[in-house]
């Protein structure tokens, strides 16, 4: 039992230390893009396409 005297503190603390941890985070703009990282790879290649082809279209 006298375990539970440490222990129920310490999950308290902890507890409440990650919901500031995501208060922190959501107030920081963490969450804001929920739908864009899932194409990110699929942008990046276009983006190294468009550039090269600007590249490309420079040198001529």
């Amino acid at each position: 039992m006298e375990v539970i005297i440490v222990l129920l503190p310490l999950a308290l603390l902890l507890g409440g230390v990650f919901v500031a941890a995501f208060i922190w985070a959501a107030k920081k703009g963490q969450y804001d893009d929920l739908e864009t990282p899932r194409f990110r790879m699929l942008l990046d290649d276009q983006n190294i396409i468009k550039k090269t082809t600007l590249s490309i279209k420079d040198m001529k």
